[in-house]
């Protein structure tokens, strides 16, 4: 492998100061509104790739993300952290693939505590959190948006844990009962849910307005759990190195389907490319709030208002985490990206050079599906596998289906939530209403606990000022 010698951060937007790992960690959002990314790209070669078959998951995750810390955390500390994250999974592979049919694949990324792909990195990152808060003597207050599942895990990965004060934001009424109440249940005192009346868009604006209100960040010690922070991402790109080389990588390709909003899941495959993992092929997979779909289409990346769907999780107009892609298109020029970030916001229209066009063609493509198709697909998966999917995962497997370009590449597409957690729509099209795990199956009994809020900036952080405060006192 060529190892990066002490590998740093940098932002998207080239004005923040280059950070370690650590610090990544516990800030989240540059200070200068962009995301962090590597200064440069630790890369494996096949002989890396090869090693890595035969490996349990916590191994894989160990080796894979090994280069990302840059030494700031002991391999022995580093490697317990790991392998504590992933004994927390009811499969013992932790990401099963399941064969669909001759080419396509599977893979599950729902066995964690909240039952969706969000655990594979927050289960990872609660105790990376608790481990350098307690190393550093210090405390922050996590500040998160979820269109669903982000905020369960995000609150799973970091309830009762004493140096973290964890505020999560979600859309009133926008959310599935199960998701709601995977976060609103949740009764440790250092949990706060928020249901903002507005969209998932709102949400993640309000965050990163509390970020970019530098007294308020550093009064609170503001840090971020969502994929906007780099550590997320970094623990995602495992499940694309482990799939693949299950499947014959690095002497074969893999195609990717993922079904995604805010651009998260799908860089992280994107990360794994650049590291040399063999990917031919990133199919995104958009429901009614097609953004991304459009883009690919058209190469201008336009706001629209979000419209609510069977897969609130990609109800999403603004796509974080395409500033990082971005950020390579623009030859990792930071000006030239925070130039255009700012014309977005502005104009709400975002376009990418026709050269960078043809670099992100090459590797991606985008489908839509409406409610009506996704409820048709996941009635027509289910007559001819017997499977259940949620309103998210059928997405990706029609991407798969319908957008592969090599017949000889193995194509997985990515199940990225339970069926359980959306039973409305499941048994709306297949006729079967999917149950919770033993361990949830209270859940709809549990008395909830959460505050409804305005989509007002001063409102939202007078709230969190105020409960951080009152615990941060008893």
């Amino acid at each position: 492998m060529k190892r990066v010698a002490k590998l740093r951060y940098i932002s998207t937007r080239g004005e923040a100061p280059i950070l370690e790992f650590d610090e990544v960690l516990l800030a989240g959002l540059a200070a200068d509104g962009g995301l962090y990314v590597p200064e440069s790209w630790p890369r494996f070669d096949a002989d890396d790739f090869r090693a890595l078959r035969g490996l349990s998951y916590a191994e894989t995750a160990t080796r894979v993300m090994a280069p990302f810390i840059g030494g700031r955390i002991e391999q022995p500390v580093f490697e317990r952290l790991v392998r504590d994250a992933y004994d927390s999974f009811d499969h013992p592979a932790v990401t099963p693939l399941r064969q669909l049919d001759a080419n396509l694949w599977l893979l599950e990324l729902f066995h964690g505590p909240t039952l969706a792909f969000k655990d594979l990195a927050l289960q990872f990152l609660g105790r990376l959190f608790d481990h350098v808060l307690t190393r550093r003597g210090e405390r922050v207050t996590i500040v998160g948006a979820t269109s669903g599942d982000t905020g369960s895990a995000a609150i799973e990965a970091c309830r009762d844990r004493e140096a973290i004060e964890i505020f999560i934001l979600h859309p009133h009424g926008r959310v599935s009962e199960v998701q709601r109440r995977q976060m609103t249940t949740v009764t440790a005192r250092n949990v706060h849910n928020i249901a903002i009346k507005g969209s998932f868009d709102d949400c993640q604006d309000l965050v990163k307005a509390m970020f970019a209100d530098r007294g308020f960040r550093d009064e609170l010690r503001l840090s971020a759990v969502n994929s906007i922070n780099w550590a997320r991402i970094m623990a995602q790109i495992v499940y694309y190195v482990q799939a693949a080389v299950a499947l014959g990588a690095p002497d074969r390709p893999v195609g990717f389907a993922v079904p995604t909003g805010n651009f998260g899941n799908v860089y992280a495959g994107y990360a794994a490319r650049q590291m040399g993992l063999p990917i031919a092929q990133l199919t995104i997979g958009s429901n009614r709030n097609d953004i991304l779909t459009r883009f690919m289409e058209t190469g201008v990346m336009e706001m629209r208002a979000v419209e609510p769907s069977l897969s609130p999780s990609m109800d999403i107009q603004v796509s974080s985490n395409f500033e990082r892609l971005l950020f390579d298109v623009c030859d990792r020029e930071g000006r030239a990206v925070m130039d255009t970030m700012v014309a977005f916001r502005r104009t709400g229209k975002l376009e990418v050079p026709q050269g960078g066009m043809k670099t992100i063609r090459a590797l991606f493509d985008g489908y839509r599906m409406d409610d009506a198709q996704t409820l048709d697909a996941i009635a027509a998966e289910h007559r001819a596998h017997g499977q259940l999917l949620d309103p998210h995962t059928v997405i990706g497997v029609g991407a798969a289906r319908a957008r592969h370009r090599y017949p000889a590449t193995p194509a997985v597409a990515l199940a990225t939530a339970h069926p359980a957690k959306f039973p409305d729509a499941v048994e709306r099209a297949a006729g079967i209403r999917p149950a919770l795990p033993p361990r949830l199956a209270e859940l709809m009994h549990r008395e909830e606990r959460y505050a409804v809020l305005p989509n007002d900036i001063g409102a939202v952080k007078a709230h969190v000022r105020s409960g951080a405060t009152t615990e941060r006192m008893q």
